[in-house]
């Protein structure tokens, strides 16, 4: 195993910082190695918007859950999906734009993605931490209004980069042989197997740093599957130019 096999291995989300800030060049250092990544068709249908003004700050905190690391983090951004900036394209060369289409949608989020993951090993690289914030899409208007978001534009997840204050434990993952199937789907064995797994996963929130709540990765999907999740999405992409054709 290499050093970079280790690093993907050791991932976790930090959410506790110290006061270090983080170099400028370094942070420019993430944007580019998150820029590196691949994008479908070179759409490049990703924007990053660095959030450092205190009240912008606590207001996003606020809007993501009252979370405490969106407002202590040295640095905080937040990854939008673009074709804005590709929409603009099209008026330059007089060509009509097609950017509503699901899959123009699907390019640009998933741009957003690879663009994130890169960044964030880059940042593991150089002993940053980090953690995903999805709560942004939980007042996703009030967020792009305050960030000036135009149409063609929306915040798929906010990023918290600093040095670590804490070390948590690493999550344990679905075991190899429920996600990589041969040749075709199948779900033989993966019953047993998710059983198996449920047990390591109660037992790691039980005696994880902090404690837990001390369920299984079942019951823990269950529930989240079984409860309406951000409803207001759907018409709030409508809204941004997202409308799914």
């Amino acid at each position: 195993m290499n050093e970079i096999h280790q690093l993907l291995f050791a991932h976790r989300s930090i959410r506790k910082y110290t006061e270090q800030p983080i170099d400028e060049s370094l942070l420019h250092t993430l944007v580019r190695a998150g820029q590196s990544a691949a994008s479908s068709s070179f759409l490049q249908g990703a924007t990053v918007i660095r959030v450092r003004d205190p009240e912008r700050r606590e207001r996003l905190a606020v809007l993501a859950g009252n979370q405490l690391h969106v407002r202590s983090a040295p640095e905080f951004l937040v990854l939008c999906a673009d074709l804005k900036r590709p929409g603009n394209c099209c008026e330059r060369y007089d060509k009509p734009f097609a950017g509503d289409y699901t899959e123009q949608f699907i390019i640009a989020t998933v741009d957003v993605a690879l663009m994130a993951q890169n960044m964030v090993v880059a940042a593991e690289a150089a002993g940053l931490g980090g953690c995903y914030i999805g709560g942004i899409r939980n007042n996703p208007r009030e967020v792009s209004d305050l960030l000036k978001l135009p149409r063609g534009v929306y915040p798929v997840f906010g990023l918290c980069l600093g040095y670590p204050a804490q070390d948590p434990e690493c999550k344990p993952r679905l075991p190899l042989e429920v996600v990589l199937k041969e040749e075709c789907y199948s779900e033989e064995g993966d019953e047993q197997r998710i059983a198996a797994y449920d047990d390591t996963v109660r037992e790691y929130y039980r005696t994880r740093t902090g404690g837990g709540h001390g369920i299984c990765w079942s019951e823990q999907v269950a529930t989240l599957l079984s409860e309406k999740s951000r409803p207001h999405m759907r018409q709030f992409l409508a809204e941004q130019g997202f409308t799914m054709k």
